[in-house]
């Protein structure tokens, strides 16, 4: 995120810290960002070209055996938040051959005959690549308390299995990035409103959004519960303020060239002589 006069980090003002209550947070917001939608949409293209050095980079080095390190970004939100968004204009530009999407659905048959996190850690990103949790595993601690999918003390112990899980994976060398898109009731009632009254919209309306938005309250202290239980230095939440599209797009891209800054990937070195093969290729 382009810095201006003023602007903190982004990631200490969206990260989430203790008793953190979502009444403490304004959805309209651009937190670390006095720039408008235009000044966004400029540092978004520019940042563009940062991600996608920084990932080609984490490719590379993985591809020759340099390294071991992923990114993952977890996406969680209520309905028409803006996760997809997100997967198009952040993670959508950079090279599609170093990313790995996973959106989850209800789970299958065999899926339910395992443990829940069965099917998440199958996906998880291989080194070098960027992955992507459109939903995730959170799932089953959010629609399963809510709509009370499963008894309490197997929520319960969900919570610590989700802590767990991700340590490991941070300590196999995935930097996790867990974001949660956070728009008011009123923006969600009109951009579902907005699908309804624009055919090139009805196959994203789904009927049952209107079902889940009644809990929106419930839901609203289960996510509240989720932060207090799996936010951790090896993998923290941060929410991210969603009514201005462009602005979630850039600090959801700060966040992940955070991590990528983090890693610090090289181009890898050459592993032959480069003069010789200059000269064999211009003698062929």
């Amino acid at each position: 995120m382009a810095k201006k006069r003023g602007n903190a980090e982004v990631a200490d003002l969206l990260r989430v810290g203790p008793g953190f209550r979502f009444d403490d947070v304004d959805p309209d917001a651009t937190p670390g960002y006095d720039g408008d939608k235009n000044d966004g949409e400029k540092d978004l293209a520019a940042g563009l070209e940062k991600l996608s050095e920084l990932q080609e980079r984490l490719f590379a080095e993985a591809a020759v055996g340099e390294a071991r390190e992923a990114v993952l970004l977890v996406l969680q939100a209520m309905d028409s938040a803006g996760k997809g968004g997100i997967v198009r204009h952040v993670v959508g530009g950079v090279d599609p051959q170093g990313v790995e999407l996973a959106a989850f659905k209800a789970p299958t048959k065999e899926e339910l005959a395992h443990d829940f996190l069965w099917r998440i850690e199958k996906r998880l990103p291989q080194s070098g690549f960027i992955g992507v949790f459109d939903r995730s595993h959170y799932e089953d601690v959010l629609i399963g308390r809510v709509r009370e999918l499963a008894p309490a003390e197997e929520i319960e112990r969900r919570y610590g299995a989700i802590v767990d899980f991700e340590e490991r994976a941070a300590a196999s060398g995935i930097r996790i990035v867990k974001v949660m898109l956070h728009i008011s009731r009123d923006e969600q009632k009109q951009r579902l409103m907005e699908r309804l009254e624009r055919p090139d919209k009805h196959w994203k309306y789904n009927p049952g959004d209107v079902d889940e938005r009644l809990l929106w309250d419930d839901y609203m202290a289960a996510y509240e519960t989720v932060f207090e239980r799996t936010s951790t230095d090896a993998a923290p939440w941060y929410v991210v303020p969603a009514n201005r599209k462009w602005y979630a797009r850039l600090a959801v891209q700060e966040l992940l060239l955070g991590a990528l800054q983090g890693i610090d990937p090289q181009w890898p070195g050459a592993d032959y002589d480069i003069e010789v093969e200059k000269k064999r290729l211009s003698a062929s």
